[in-house]
């Protein structure tokens, strides 16, 4: 093949395509407040987020988009070119010039036109072909559409310039399917696939079009449906949005709503510190409300920061006329606090420690120096008397020690009637360490649940031993076992009988069967024996 000039025109003359140009995204300004910069709520944003779009490259060179110049005009007259929008989306040609040497061709760079790899090539064969003057078409459900002409190339260069526009339609299906699949935003999908269905529609690009426009069908309806779910999660995030903020406002309502008179205040100060600054943080950063829900919901907020403000001080300008009283009150309490605090009945007094402690809860606060003061004198008093309580127990236990030994002692004895072979003699045995245990006395309370708990266990096997006799000496429990023998001894010569009885009449798969039976039955009375041999 004989290479041609660098100023051969080889760029084809594809059909109309559409083509887009993308949009850059509007960034939301905020407006200044209403108020205080560091309380009043922001504004709405004044304008919307505008959908960015990038419109896909078709792959084709940025020169293939310029119509070639035409040749001189030939001696013989030149086809006339096919309108541009037919419906059978076909190109229009160039004028072709007459035969022999080649006119001078436009000054504009003519770019090599690089062939498609050869399974695009192969793959586009089945849907297309190439004419003898170039022209390329494609086969569409039976209809054979123009796409467009590629004049002075092979028929594969031809076509794979044409494929490559298919392939490269497809990848951008392929994109956004991805992107449908991921969940990606939908805002701009649109417009990529309205971009490539106008391509495929114009017919100017070989491959399997019907399975292109299928696909694209199917990404409308998911684009619908992803559009509406973001839609959707808009709204839920708003409305989610709405009432994370109602929330602030209702929490700093509670707390400006508590009774001034039993209002912890350095903890609800905090409280509502920390609920103002979730107020800021949720202004900058989540998200917008209508103007109408921002301004309602500050005004609530500024009247409970108002209102806990206002108890807030009126609670501290009355706390130095209830300071007197209080102490007065307190004094009271310590003063029965530390006459009790020699008394010996332990179970008694405790009781009116409780009592005590009740009142003083109930009694109004001092200030904060003179409460801990008060506190630290009332909680002294009762420390005597539950430190000597403590130690009276204390020595009670260590008195409790021998007690322990002892009982030790009887459960080992305890221990060793197990296991139980003769029931008398262990009842017996029993009896007598039961005897000897309550005279032991008391043990330290540590170890007195566990002491109780072995010498029980102990009791309950020989219980157990006890009901086993029982059980076997039953005269209704004999009885029922001796009929339960005759019975199935009966029945076992029955079967025995019925097995020879079969045997002779020659009938071998009978007497195989009821052989089984008789051995279940024989492995029964077995069983059965042994029961009544354990019933004595």
């Amino acid at each position: 093949m004989t290479e041609r000039p660098e100023s051969d025109d080889r760029r084809p003359v594809p059909g109309p395509s559409a083509s887009s140009t993308p949009e850059p995204p509007v960034t939301p300004a905020a407006s200044s407040s209403d108020g205080p910069a560091s309380e009043a709520p922001a504004a709405e944003n004044a304008t919307s987020d505008a959908a960015a779009h990038e419109a896909p490259s078709s792959g084709t060179p940025a020169a293939d988009a310029a119509a070639p110049a035409p040749a001189p005009k030939a001696p013989a007259a030149p086809k006339p070119p096919r309108p541009g929008a037919r419906p059978d989306g076909a190109a229009p040609k160039a004028p072709a010039g007459p035969k022999g040497p080649k006119a001078p061709q436009a000054s504009a760079e003519v770019p090599h036109t690089a062939l498609a790899p050869a399974e695009s090539v192969a793959r586009a064969k089945k849907f297309g072909r190439v004419a003898e003057d170039g022209t390329v078409y494609v086969t569409v459900q039976g209809t054979e559409y123009e796409c467009g002409q590629f004049p002075d190339a092979t028929p594969d260069e031809a076509l794979a310039y044409f494929a490559r526009k298919f392939d490269d339609a497809e990848a951008q299906v392929a994109l956004l399917e991805q992107r449908i699949a991921a969940k990606a935003p939908a805002g701009d999908m649109r417009k990529t696939v309205a971009h490539v269905r106008e391509q495929v529609d114009a017919h100017g690009m070989v491959g399997d079009l019907t399975e292109l426009s299928t696909r694209l069908d199917t990404l409308e309806d998911a684009i619908r449906v992803a559009l509406e779910r973001e839609r959707e999660e808009a709204r839920k995030h708003k409305a989610e949005q709405l009432a994370r903020r109602t929330e602030i406002v209702e929490a700093a309502e509670g707390v400006a709503g508590q009774d001034p008179e039993k209002t912890q205040w350095k903890q609800s100060s905090t409280r509502m510190a920390e609920l103002f600054t979730q107020w800021q943080e949720h202004q900058r950063s989540g998200g917008r409300l209508s103007k109408s829900d921002e301004d309602a919901l500050w005004k609530r907020f500024r009247k409970a920061r108002t209102t806990f403000d206002r108890h807030r001080k009126a609670f501290f300008s009355s706390l130095d006329e209830t300071n007197a009283k209080a102490k007065r009150v307190k004094q009271g309490l310590i003063a029965e606090a530390e006459a009790l605090s020699s008394s010996t009945d332990w179970g008694e007094t405790a009781g009116k420690y409780r009592d005590l402690m009740d009142r003083w809860k109930a009694a109004p606060r001092a200030s904060r120096k003179d409460d801990d003061a008060l506190w630290a004198r009332f909680r002294a008093a009762q420390d005597v008397f539950f430190d000597a309580r403590k130690a009276a127990n204390e020595q009670i236990d260590k008195e409790f020690e021998g007690n322990l030994a002892v009982k030790e002692e009887l459960l080992a004895e305890a221990k060793r009637i197990l296991p139980v072979k003769d029931l008398e003699s262990a009842k017996k045995k029993l009896a007598s360490i039961q005897q000897r245990w309550e005279e032991a006395g008391k043990v330290p309370r540590a170890h007195m649940r566990r002491v109780e708990n072995e010498l029980r266990s102990v009791e309950d096997s020989i219980k157990k031993a006890e009901d086993d006799k029982w059980r076997r000496t039953d005269p209704e429990t004999k009885a029922r076992s001796n009929s339960m023998l005759s019975q199935l001894e009966s029945k076992i010569a029955d079967q025995r009988a019925a097995v020879e009885a079969a045997r002779a009449s020659g009938n071998e798969k009978k007497a195989a069967s009821l052989e089984k039976d008789l051995a279940t039955s024989e492995q029964w009375l077995v069983t059965l024996q042994a029961s009544a041999s354990e019933l004595g």
